[in-house]
């Protein structure tokens, strides 16, 4: 059984998704019950399932655990397995899960159909987080817009249709260019296996376009060809556009799961694909990845600062935040990749605890606009307490898993690029003031809308949900070893082979 664990919580919610979709007959309040208590249990069981695979994994070897490789149709493979890097992904996806279910505990819409949209998609997220081959994971990175673009388009606002088309189109044609340059891997390769590609060596020798000269050759090629994916999917400056309408429309489930899993495979991407397939096409485009990604913190904190819906501020901090992310990878030294994977994992948290927030405010005024608030801490004292700590995380507040983060990222992008480490941590400065101005708005002041007067307090229910999230935050914050022991094996690993891939030359520059 332990050989097929990664299969069982990649495809138990797909399965369960079918059963419910097959099986259950009927509407009513008692379907739409045991739809939602079916969709949880579900849920809960894969994160048990996935903790078995958490304690028995063995962090200081530095390759692939789990592995299942079984013969597929015309010659492929379906393989599976998960490093250092990955198991922790998996776990963020499961440990949130449950968690986005109880959050849709309020939904009366076509429940039986919410609750299989977000089955199919965590087996589709987990199965990205654990594909070991390149069509496999082709497949599942990309039927992942499906069920998204159905919760958006079917459950989502006002301009529900058009964000999410605009979200699909995006991150479908980004995607183009990488099937594209998987299939030239293939052809040079001979094979669509990961861990055979990565001791692949891709060809770097300079040539000539229509007369603009490729330094790096195939490697470059190949990893922009990756990058236009990955970008579009964190996502970077300038391709962001579609991330602020997606979550303006998205359900709350929704825009938890987008911000805090479906962000997170770009970025898993570059670790998985870019750093180690194409060093040399990396070590060109570095100082690139690092500028936009320091005018991303800037120029994404600033818009967040005009912004009057709440969950578009809290979209554009998450491009501020993804834009640690990618600079901490591309520093390529341990403290910024441990930092990079720590940030991903603590946004997890962090961002969807703040879609959450803004969940629970909006399911009792039925509005987002920061001015239809103000003065809730007199009637939501509970509410302003959870609000204030994830506010104060997401600003990067020391004992936070927020602060680890950013701390490890900054050490990273400070050893490669001081002008850069320079410029992004204003956007720490930034991020403070937004959050900061968001929530004295919202819960201070005093409480003067006669609306406001009678709102309640969070429940029972919803504290529940908020209880893990705060627990993880504070935990990681404080012993970040938890997930550093983990990644760090593996991120060494990463970080050796990638300098050893470069020509001597340019590891003499950067030694002198």
């Amino acid at each position: 059984m332990e050989n097929s664990l990664l299969s069982i919580i990649t495809f138990l919610p797909l399965v369960v998704a079918a059963v419910l979709a097959l099986l259950q007959r009927g509407s009513g309040e008692a379907a739409d019950r045991n739809a939602k208590w079916l969709a949880l249990v579900t849920t809960v069981v894969t994160f048990l399932i996935s903790l078995i695979v958490l304690v028995n994994f063995d962090a200081s070897n530095t390759g692939f655990q789990f592995v299942e490789d079984r013969a597929w149709i015309m010659g492929l493979h379906y393989k599976m397995g998960v490093d250092g890097i990955s198991v922790l992904f998996v776990m963020l996806t499961t440990f949130l899960m449950p968690l986005t279910i109880a959050a849709c505990w309020g939904v009366t819409k076509r429940v039986k159909e919410y609750m299989i949209a977000f089955l199919v998609l965590e087996g589709l997220m987990i199965g990205v987080f654990t594909a070991l081959d390149l069509v496999l994971f082709y497949m599942f990175f990309e039927a992942g817009l499906i069920p998204m673009f159905l919760i958006i388009g079917i459950w989502g606002g006002q301009n529900r249709i058009y964000a999410a088309f605009k979200f699909f189109l995006y991150t479908f044609l980004g995607s183009v260019l990488m099937l594209v340059a998987m299939i030239a891997m293939y052809i040079d390769a001979g094979t669509t296996d990961m861990v055979t590609l990565l001791q692949h060596e891709f060809a770097t020798d300079s040539f000539s376009i229509l007369g603009i000269q490729v330094v790096g050759g195939m490697q470059t090629l190949l990893f922009l060809a990756f990058f236009a994916s990955f970008a579009v999917k964190m996502p970077m400056w300038p391709v962001h556009t579609w991330l602020p309408d997606a979550h303006v429309q998205a359900p709350t489930a929704g825009s938890v799961v987008l911000a805090a899993v479906l962000l997170k495979m770009g970025g898993y991407g570059f670790l998985r694909f870019s750093l180690p397939m194409f060093p040399v096409g990396s070590d060109v485009m570095s100082n690139f990845v690092l500028w936009i990604s320091a005018i991303a913190i800037v120029y994404t904190s600033l818009v967040a600062l005009v912004q009057d819906d709440m969950k578009k501020l809290i979209a554009y901090s998450s491009v501020a935040h993804m834009g640690y992310v990618t600079m901490g990878i591309f520093a390529v030294n341990q403290q910024g990749v441990d930092g990079a994977i720590f940030q991903m994992l603590s946004h997890g948290f962090i961002s969807g605890a703040l879609f959450l927030c803004v969940g629970v405010i909006y399911d009792r005024m039925h509005t987002r606009e920061i001015d239809a608030y103000g003065g809730l801490v007199a009637r939501m004292p509970a509410y302003a307490l959870i609000f204030m700590f994830f506010t104060m995380a997401n600003v990067g507040l020391p004992g936070t898993s927020g602060f680890i983060g950013e701390f490890l990222t900054l050490m990273g992008i400070f050893q490669t690029n001081t002008w850069v480490a320079a410029v992004a941590t204003s956007g720490v400065i930034f991020s403070a003031a937004y959050a900061l101005w968001l929530y004295r708005r919202v819960v201070f002041g005093d409480l003067i809308k006669e609306s406001l007067k009678t709102i309640t307090d969070m429940s029972g229910r919803e504290k529940a949900i908020f209880a893990p999230l705060v627990v993880m935050t504070l935990l990681l914050g404080i012993y970040p070893s938890l997930v550093t022991d983990i990644i760090g094996p593996s991120v060494t690993a990463l970080v050796e082979n990638y300098h050893a891939s470069l020509p001597v030359t340019e590891l003499a520059q950067a030694a002198h």
